[in-house]
C-alpha cells in the first residue's frame, strides 16, 4: 500500500539505497491545519524505509527549521540524500522568517546512520548568482527561485553537482525556469555555474531527478499547467497538464534535449507529482509520485505505490500509471 501518514500529508520526496533498504525523506505537514496550501510554511522533514517500496515503516523526522533566527528558521524544503566516504550527506532548501521564506537558499546536514542528522555550521552552502539567475522581485516572479537541490557524483570525473530548480535572470518572466547547476570537490565548498538548461518553456522546473539507464541520462522535473509559458502554449497544441517531464543526454551534465512535449505522468487534476526513478528490488526501474490531488479536487497527500517503467529502443520512457491508480 502507499504511504500514507494518518497525521500528515506528505507531499515531495526524495529516495536513497543503503544495502537492501529505500530511504525516503519527504515534505510533511499536519493535516490538522485544514487548508493544504499552508503545508509550506508548517513544513518538517519525514523520514521511512522499506525493502520493497510498498511496506514502509516510518522513523524519526530528518530535519526541522531551526528555532533560532536564521536562514532556515521557517522552512526546510525539498532536497536529496549522497553517500561520500562513509558519510551520508543531506542537501535541502531554507527559507527564514524575516525574508518571509521568498528567498531560497541551500544547505546540508550529515549523519553517518541516516537517521541523526547534523546541520553544518556554515550554512546556507550554495546560493543564487546573480551573473545567471533572478534574484528576489516579486514584479517578475513570486518568489527567489534556488530549491530542490538533486546532488551526484559525476561517475567520470569524480566531482560532485548539483541540479537546482532555479530563474534565468532574462527573457519572458513566465519562461525563465530552468536547472540551475554547481559544482564541488568535496560536497562543502560549492561554485554556482551557468544554467544546464534553457530558458523559454517553464516558469520553474521543479523538483530534478538526474538518473542514467542503459548508457542515456534522464533528467527528470515537474511542472504544473499554470507555469507553461506562453511560448510554450504558442509553440505546441498540447493542453498544459500538471506533472513530471524528462529530458535526455549522453552525460550527466547533458545537453539534455526532449523527445517528445507529452509528459511523461501528468493530467489535467495533478493527481501525481514530484515523480521519482528508482531501480526495483528485483531489477528494473520503477516511478514514485506524491499522491496530490484526488478527481472531486480534495488535497490526498501521500506516496504513491511504485509504478512499472519501460524505455523503447530510441529511449523513451513510459509509465503505466493511470490504470493502477484507478486500482488503488
Amino acid at each position: 500500500m502507499s504511504l500514507r501518514l494518518p497525521d500528515k500529508w506528505l507531499w515531495d520526496f526524495w529516495l536513497t539505497r543503503d544495502g537492501p533498504d529505500y530511504h525516503v525523506f519527504y515534505l510533511q505537514a499536519p493535516r490538522s491545519l485544514g487548508d493544504p496550501d499552508l503545508r509550506h510554511w508548517n513544513v518538517s522533514i519525514g523520514h521511512a524505509v522499506s525493502q520493497n517500496l510498498h511496506d514502509w515503516q516510518v522513523l524519526s523526522d530528518a530535519l526541522h527549521p531551526s528555532l533560532e533566527e536564521t536562514w532556515d528558521d521557517y522552512t526546510t524544503w525539498t532536497g536529496s540524500v549522497v553517500q561520500h566516504e562513509g558519510l551520508w550527506y543531506l542537501f535541502y532548501t531554507g527559507g527564514s522568517r524575516a525574508e518571509r521564506g521568498l528567498v531560497q537558499r541551500i544547505g546540508l546536514a550529515t549523519s553517518d546512520d541516516l537517521i541523526h542528522w547534523e546541520k553544518h555550521a556554515a550554512n546556507p552552502l550554495i546560493v543564487a548568482d546573480p551573473r545567471w539567475y533572478e534574484l528576489l522581485d516579486t514584479n517578475l516572479w513570486h518568489d527567489h527561485a534556488w530549491r530542490d537541490p538533486w546532488v551526484f557524483r559525476h561517475p567520470g570525473r569524480g566531482d560532485f553537482h548539483a541540479f537546482i530548480t532555479a530563474r534565468a535572470n532574462h527573457g519572458p518572466a513566465d519562461g525563465r525556469g530552468v536547472i540551475g547547476h554547481a559544482r564541488s570537490d568535496d560536497l562543502i565548498h560549492w561554485e554556482v555555474l551557468s544554467p544546464l538548461t534553457r530558458p523559454g518553456e517553464f516558469g520553474h522546473l521543479e523538483v530534478p531527478q538526474l538518473t542514467c539507464i542503459r548508457g542515456r541520462c534522464y533528467l527528470l522535473f515537474c511542472a504544473t499547467a499554470a507555469v507553461h509559458s506562453a511560448a510554450r502554449r504558442r509553440r505546441t497544441p498540447l493542453e498544459p497538464v500538471t506533472g513530471t517531464h524528462y529530458m535526455i543526454g549522453d552525460d550527466p551534465l547533458g545537453p539534455f534535449h526532449s523527445l517528445t512535449d507529452e509528459c511523461l505522468v501528468g493530467d489535467e487534476i495533478g493527481s501525481l507529482y514530484a515523480g521519482k526513478l528508482a531501480p526495483g528490488p528485483e531489477g528494473g526501474w520503477l516511478f514514485l509520485a506524491s499522491r496530490m490531488f484526488a478527481p472531486d479536487g480534495t488535497f490526498v497527500g501521500e506516496l504513491s505505490d511504485p509504478f512499472p517503467v519501460t524505455l523503447d529502443r530510441a529511449g523513451a520512457l513510459a509509465v503505466n500509471w493511470r490504470a493502477e491508480l484507478s486500482d488503488d
